[in-house]
């Protein structure tokens, strides 16, 4: 299970390689109830020192950046920082990006246009343990999934899905990867929402994920889940 969110504010560091975009999102977490923002960074480098001397909650990330940049960054503070939660932004809801981040660690995606409400609503959700993907972004990861050609087993023609999971577990994962809700999932697979909840948490105790983020990255480390090209 994720560990609890630690009580008192929620503390953010930003990163973001364009002064005036670094600046205005730290003004505008300053002034989200509850949240403080403890450095702001030009590079993934100096994200990731930052966030080993301040032990930020949540982590706006930018994903382009020179040096270092957001991906290379959410994997380093993956390993060592994993109770720090990495909130990528970006302009586009590229998936060629949006897959990498998520396998390096990310636990939300959002768009550079995204508004001052769905920026609090994702530093809350990450902070809380949850993933939160901008619609667009669950759009492009939908339409990846639903693009690729059907067959009757997940896995693959003639596979038997990894770690002991069923044929039914392994199709909702590669569904849950995809970006669907539960309640999406339930609606796809003619089931209950109570035996994809079910399902679910049988897939995190086989696969040894922790959320739902953690079970994303499985599926696309084990080709449950395959970005188009």
């Amino acid at each position: 299970m994720t560990a609890p969110p630690r009580p008192g504010p929620i503390r953010v560091l930003i990163a973001d390689d364009q002064r005036v975009v670094r600046d205005g999102l730290s003004l505008l977490a300053g002034l989200i109830d509850g949240v403080d923002v403890v450095g702001t960074a030009c590079d993934g480098a100096e994200a990731v020192r930052l966030a080993q001397a301040h032990h930020p909650d949540v982590i706006l990330m930018d994903l382009r950046m020179p040096g270092t940049d957001g991906i290379a960054a959410t994997a380093e503070l993956s390993r060592t920082l994993p109770a720090a939660r990495v909130l990528v932004l970006t302009t586009y809801a590229e998936e060629d990006a949006i897959i990498p981040a998520l396998r390096a660690g990310a636990r939300g995606y959002l768009t550079k246009d995204a508004s001052a409400e769905q920026i609090e609503t994702a530093i809350r959700a990450v902070h809380a343990g949850q993933t939160h993907l901008d619609p667009a972004v669950q759009e492009r990861l939908v339409a990846a999934v639903i693009s690729q050609p059907a067959t009757a087993d997940p896995a693959g023609p003639g596979r038997t899905p990894p770690d002991g999971l069923t044929a039914r577990e392994a199709e909702v994962l590669t569904l849950l990867a995809s970006g669907l809700s539960n309640t999406d999932i339930a609606q796809r697979l003619y089931l209950s929402h109570a035996t994809v909840k079910t399902h679910i948490n049988r897939i995190f105790a086989k696969t040894g994920a922790r959320d739902r983020a953690q079970a994303v990255r499985y599926a696309y480390q084990h080709n449950l889940a395959t970005p188009t090209q």
